[in-house]
Order: structure tokens, then C-alpha cells, then sequence
């Protein structure tokens, strides 16, 4: 039971039950006096029921931060599932919603714990297993060391080395120590330059490359953009079928600059998009290609700019033909534009 619930301070509370105690024992020891009973007895029975009535409000006041500290005993132990009823509008159950929230947020952190080393782990046994193969072959000899195995056992250990360099990235993220070198990036240079290195990946797609205005400049880390753009490519020319064409467009509009990638792939469904820029998610036709889209969303973010999947055909851009596969809009605001 907690009575007191509806009042929004416990010093509010703490005098209801001062005056609560008082009464009763002051009511209990005139009627005891008006039915002609001695003092010795009448005033034990007041103390006695005024400190039940005390222990039932007083009961109701602390419930929660016997929950609390239940609930704290629970989550050392790794369950952070446990919450506290907080119906109270007092400091207590204020602290009661806080203690709810930071639950919820130490389950979530938990559970993104577990699946970034179960991902990470099937990450890495692919090109691991695919190496170890390969090497196995070699040692058993039943394949000979020709230009064919060796290719491909450097494509795993280059698939390898990509994977722990994007897994540093996100960490200096997580830890807040990586600074913008910016500079002036001429942007037609710049994409044709990253569009170059994406065809090394010999997809069978081709690229599409429009810059308006013609002599754009943005002012942003080189790098860091690159790293955007980069995994903004691998990630259409993966998901766009043999023979299509993954569009890059950049504009200079009045919020800044608004660069797309566009394929032609089978596009994603409207209730995973806000998930594709997690780290390892997948929807089961379009992945966030493992860390790629991870990073893309970091580097937007270090540069003050946002990152999302659009579709609308009522802002579809020339190069991109109403339904096709998947668009990926980022925009970098004026701030970031010299």
C-alpha cells in the first residue's frame, strides 16, 4: 500500500506522517479518557497504534528503495531485466524512473555487448577459415602456390586488415579522440577519385558521377570523407545486380552539400532503415555491410551532418529514376562549406 503516492515531495510526506501518528494518538487517548480508562493503559494502546499507522505509511514510502536496492543485488550479477514500481511523484520516485532508465539502458548496452562479439566473431572466422583453407592446401600440397591461391589469400588477409582498421575507427569513436584535419576538397576530383578505387573491387556495376556546380569545394577531413564514401560505394556496388549502375550525385543547396548514392539493388524496407547504420545489422536483403555503414553514420556525424535513406518520389533526384533499390543521402551543412 503507499497512500502517500499522490503527494510530490517527502517532506510533504514526512509531515502527513508526523501529523497522521499525532492524531491517532491524541484521538486514541481522549476516547480512552472519555470511556473511563486509566492512562496506563490508554496510552500504551496509542503508542502502539499510532506506530502501526506509522510502519503502514512509512512501509509505502521506502517500497521503492528496498526495489532498488533488490534490483541492485539482481544486476551485479549480470540481469539488468529487473525494474522498480515508481508510482511515487516524489525525490523517491524520481530516483525510482532514473534507476528504470539506467536499467534499461545497461540491458541495452549488454545485449549490443553480446552482439558485436558474436558478430565480430563471425566476422572474423570468414576470411580466417577462408585463409586457413587455403594455407592448409598448400602445407597438405594439394594445391600448388600459383598466382591464383595467393590472390586469394591476400584478398582474406586484406579483408582482414579492413575489418580491424574499421573496428579501431569506431573505437577512437566511442572514445571521442578523433579530430577533423579539414581542408578545401574538390568534390568532382574527390568522387572521381574514390569511384576509381571502388572499381579495383571488379564488380560487374557501373558508376555514374554528377557534380553541380561543376567547380564544388567543400571544407572537411579528406580522409575521413573518403572513408565515407568509400563504404557508401561498397555497399551499392554489393547490392546492385550485374549490369546496374550505382548514381553518385553531389549538389550545393541552401543547407550545404547534399551528396547521393544511389543502386539498383532490391532497396530496403521502410521499418529497417533506421537500423542499417547500426553496427553489424542486416534486414536480410540489404546489410549494413558489417562496419561500412557504421562508419559512414560516424564520419556524418563528426562533420555535423546527417545520414538517411530516402525514397521520396516527389524529391527524387534526376539520376535517380523513381524505385530504384536503395538511396543514401548525406548532408553536410553550411558550417562545414567554404
Amino acid at each position: 500500500m503507499r497512500p502517500l503516492d499522490p503527494f510530490g515531495s517527502i517532506k510533504i510526506k514526512l509531515g502527513v506522517l508526523v501529523a497522521a501518528t499525532i492524531t491517532v494518538a491524541a484521538v486514541l487517548a481522549v476516547a480512552g479518557t472519555g470511556a473511563g480508562l486509566t492512562p496506563y493503559l490508554t496510552i500504551p494502546v496509542a503508542v502502539l497504534v499510532a506506530l502501526a499507522v506509522t510502519q503502514l505509511l512509512a512501509r509505502g514510502m521506502t517500497s521503492p528503495l528496498r526495489e532498488m536496492t533488490a534490483a541492485a543485488r539482481v544486476m551485479a550479477t549480470g540481469d539488468y531485466s529487473r525494474r522498480v514500481t515508481a508510482t511515487s511523484r516524489d525525490e523517491v520516485g524520481q530516483l525510482a524512473r532514473a534507476f528504470n532508465t539506467m536499467a534499461a539502458d545497461l540491458e541495452a548496452v549488454d545485449r549490443q555487448r553480446r552482439e558485436l562479439v558474436a558478430n565480430v566473431s563471425h566476422e572474423l572466422r570468414t576470411p580466417v577459415t577462408a585463409l586457413q583453407a587455403v594455407l592448409e592446401n598448400l602445407v597438405d600440397g594439394v594445391a600448388t602456390p600459383g598466382t591464383d591461391r595467393l590472390k586469394t589469400a591476400l584478398a582474406q588477409t586484406e579483408r582482414l586488415g579492413r575489418l580491424v582498421a574499421d573496428l579501431l575507427d569506431l573505437s577512437r569513436a566511442d572514445a571521442g579522440i578523433t579530430p577533423l584535419n579539414r581542408s578545401r576538397v574538390a568534390v568532382r576530383a574527390f568522387l572521381h577519385d574514390a569511384v576509381r578505387e571502388a572499381r579495383l573491387a571488379d564488380r560487374p556495376v557501373r558508376f555514374s558521377v554528377d557534380v553541380r556546380p561543376f567547380e564544388m569545394v567543400v571544407y572537411a577531413d579528406r580522409s575521413r570523407l573518403h572513408q565515407l564514401v568509400a563504404n557508401l560505394l561498397d555497399n551499392a556496388s554489393r547490392h546492385s545486380p550485374r549490369g546496374g549502375t550505382v548514381h553518385v550525385l553531389a549538389l550545393q543547396s541552401g543547407h550545404g552539400m547534399v551528396l547521393e548514392v544511389a543502386d539498383s539493388g532490391p532497396g530496403i524496407a521502410l521499418a529497417d532503415r533506421g537500423r542499417v547504420f547500426e553496427r553489424f545489422s542486416t534486414d536480410g536483403s540489404h546489410d549494413g555491410g558489417g562496419l561500412g555503414l557504421s562508419i559512414a553514420r560516424w564520419v556524418t556525424d563528426l562533420h555535423g551532418g546527417t545520414i538517411e535513406v530516402v525514397d521520396d518520389p516527389a524529391d527524387l533526384s534526376p539520376l535517380h529514376p523513381a524505385g530504384a533499390g536503395c538511396r543514401i543521402r548525406v548532408t553536410v551543412p553550411d558550417e562545414a562549406m567554404q
